[in-house]
């Protein structure tokens, strides 16, 4: 197939496009920078790529996170994946495949499957993300054949959670290390995958049903678990542990990914976090 990957310079991204190309796909890239800069908030813009690219499936791993800026990342969310979907739909693209994450659930205290519904929290500044994420995967499920993947908190090159990365900064005691998230090593539970495996999943949706999809490790942990195993693979202190747990941060499911063949190549953090070579 010919696929169009939006944000191929991304984490995700960069680990995607050769093995969509290594699976026999022909692949053209587009991104705010790199050989085909596109601004997805430019919606003619967008519409020019798509029809030129002519493809038969498009991949959306845009974010803009660079600056840990919600708002600007909620635009992308919402505003360009509007425009994405608009240019698909104009070049006559049913297939698509989209970043979303997995974290966006109604508060429980079990891991959640697809089957749990977004959170209808009125609480800044979570409903804010959960509104972005939500208008994102309801405008790709405009197009015939969308695929959402939710992504577990992405870790490996490219992260925050890196070595050198803005976490390892956090702990280090770093004030200008930004990102968002949180360094509590409380109660909290949270899913993890790899941006490898990440990329193998977006791979394989190409093939895979019309729906969501958790693409997450196999042990959702509390953050007072991971986070000093983190610390150390990073090089960095360990925070002190505290109290109390968010009612959202329940971690996720891979079940149903699973069942389509899709495994993580690293099924769990405590390793996955060890191979980033701190």
């Amino acid at each position: 197939m010919r696929i169009l990957v939006a944000g191929a310079t991304g984490a995700v991204g960069r680990q995607l496009v050769p093995r969509l190309e290594a699976a026999g796909h022909e692949v053209v890239g587009i991104s705010r920078r790199g050989p085909r800069p596109v601004d997805v908030l430019d919606a003619g813009a967008v519409r020019r790529a798509v029809a030129e690219a002519a493809p038969d499936a498009v991949v959306h791993q845009l974010t803009d996170l660079g600056a840990a800026d919600g708002a600007a990342n909620n635009r992308v969310r919402t505003e360009g994946t509007r425009n994405l979907v608009e240019a698909a739909r104009a070049a006559g693209v049913g297939r698509i495949v989209a970043q979303s994450i997995s974290w966006a659930y109604a508060p429980g205290n079990a891991p959640a499957g697809e089957s749990v519904p977004l959170d209808d929290t009125q609480e800044l500044p979570r409903a804010r993300i959960v509104a972005g994420v939500r208008a994102l995967e309801t405008t790709v499920a405009e197009l015939p054949e969308p695929v959402v993947l939710r992504y577990g908190i992405l870790y490996g090159p490219g992260t925050w959670y890196a070595p050198g990365g803005a976490v390892a900064g956090a702990l280090a005691g770093d004030p200008e290390a930004r990102f968002l998230g949180s360094t509590a090593a409380d109660a909290s539970v949270s899913s993890f995958v790899h941006v490898e495996d990440a990329a193998d999943a977006a791979v394989r949706a190409l093939a895979w049903p019309p729906g969501a999809y958790n693409v997450v490790d196999d042990e959702p942990a509390p953050a007072h678990t991971w986070l000093p195993a983190l610390a150390e693979a990073l090089g960095v202190p360990a925070p002190p542990r505290s109290e109390g747990r968010t009612p959202w941060a329940r971690g996720a499911l891979n079940t149903r990914a699973r069942a389509l063949g899709w495994s993580p190549g690293r099924p769990s953090w405590r390793t996955g976090f060890a191979d980033q070579g701190a």
